[in-house]
């Protein structure tokens, strides 16, 4: 910041740093040692509609990027041939929460982190380089609990199969990176009522990968995602 920001009392806008995403490998690992979650094989990016032919060439650059099968979204809507016969081919989904954004969503096996990782940097680079920096929101790399429960930070083969501190665990988590911030946050969907946070959970988490991944420190930015791809829930993404 300048000598003139400071004066004024303005601040400039962090410079998106897309490869803080490459951190989440080591993050799952300390994740999954801490509390048993470990990634699904999804993940998403969020961003604000593009129209037209604009969307048109987006859709068919992502799937050259890529080289997966793009099949239909929750809006039905393919626009790209079947490719799933392809060695490697995986499927990319397209589909609008209730706020208008798009979520594009790649899937790879769930052990395979690296390169979901990888498809995700390179989705956010070729929206930013095809000048739609602007409509980025944020990335999602999903997680869930292991079937018998999800464990804390207790020793190896003590398992916390019941309700936590609050009475009640999340079986899915999001680690959500913020584009324009530069920093993740952790959210988790209650399963017991809908729209409805682990809060206990998600500080546990941010705690837990503290050292491996920027986590976001203004808590009001932990924006929930209900209906974010993978996860639970009825609502969107609530704006930058």
């Amino acid at each position: 910041m300048g000598l003139l920001d400071s004066i004024l009392g303005r601040s400039r806008q962090v410079r998106p740093d897309l490869d803080r995403l490459f951190g989440l490998p080591a993050a799952a690992l300390t994740l999954r040692a801490g509390t048993g979650f470990v990634p699904t094989g999804a993940g998403s990016v969020c961003f604000a509609a593009v129209e037209g032919g604009a969307f048109v060439r987006l859709r068919g650059e992502v799937r050259d990027l890529l080289d997966v099968e793009v099949v239909a979204g929750s809006d039905g809507d393919t626009g790209d041939e079947d490719r799933s016969g392809e060695p490697g081919a995986y499927p990319v989904t397209y589909s609008s929460d209730t706020y208008g954004y798009t979520w594009l969503t790649v899937r790879r096996p769930a052990e395979d982190l690296i390169t979901l990782v990888n498809d995700l940097h390179a989705v956010n680079t070729l929206l930013e380089e095809a000048g739609f920096g602007p409509n980025l929101l944020c990335s999602l790399t999903a997680f869930r609990a292991p079937v018998s429960g999800v464990r804390g930070p207790e020793a190896e083969g003590d398992r916390a199969d019941g309700p936590g501190a609050d009475g009640h665990r999340a079986r899915d988590l999001a680690l959500v990176y913020l584009y324009k911030r530069g920093t993740f946050y952790p959210f988790a969907p209650r399963t017991d009522r809908a729209e409805s946070r682990d809060n206990v959970l998600e500080l546990q988490v941010r705690g837990l990968l503290a050292g491996d991944l920027a986590m976001e420190p203004d808590m009001e930015r932990w924006f929930p995602v209900w209906s974010a791809p993978g996860l639970g829930g009825a609502e969107g993404f609530p704006g930058p």
